[in-house]
């Protein structure tokens, strides 16, 4: 199985908090964890915001910043289709870094509609979307 991981998801790997557990088992089952190129800036950003409002030491930090830099070249990093992202916004009135990351994984299932695909994000919205765009989510509780 593919697991397709939004950046949202994807970041709980390494801050822990109540999904971590789970998403942690969704990926030592999938034989590939995808996302979108642009997951690595949108992490590092999150990170940083995160630092700079005092919920992460500096240590913290600079141990998850390269923890993650270390794993990233782990996940298959998809690209996005830009005329699909403007029609996902335009349809489901997703962000735009929504409509990148759903864009993404339709682009892994368009490739082979046989694929065993799964997405994870952690807005609801945007999982809303990717069933009404035909995907399986994996919901987090």
């Amino acid at each position: 199985m593919i697991l397709y991981l939004g950046t949202s998801t994807l970041i709980k790997l390494y801050i822990e908090d109540a999904d971590t557990k789970t998403i942690r088992l969704w990926t030592s089952e999938a034989e590939i964890v995808a996302t979108c190129r642009i997951a690595y800036t949108e992490a590092v950003a999150a990170l940083d915001m995160r630092f700079k409002e005092g919920d992460l030491s500096s240590k913290d930090y600079n141990r998850i910043y390269e923890s993650f830099s270390s794993d990233w070249n782990a996940f298959a990093v998809i690209d996005f289709d830009d005329l699909d992202a403007g029609r996902l916004v335009k349809k489901y009135g997703l962000s735009r870094m929504d409509a990148i990351h759903l864009s993404a994984a339709r682009k892994i299932q368009s490739a082979d509609h046989t694929i065993d695909m799964a997405f994870s994000s952690v807005s609801e919205h945007l999982c809303n979307a990717a069933v009404n765009e035909g995907l399986r989510v994996l919901p987090l509780d």
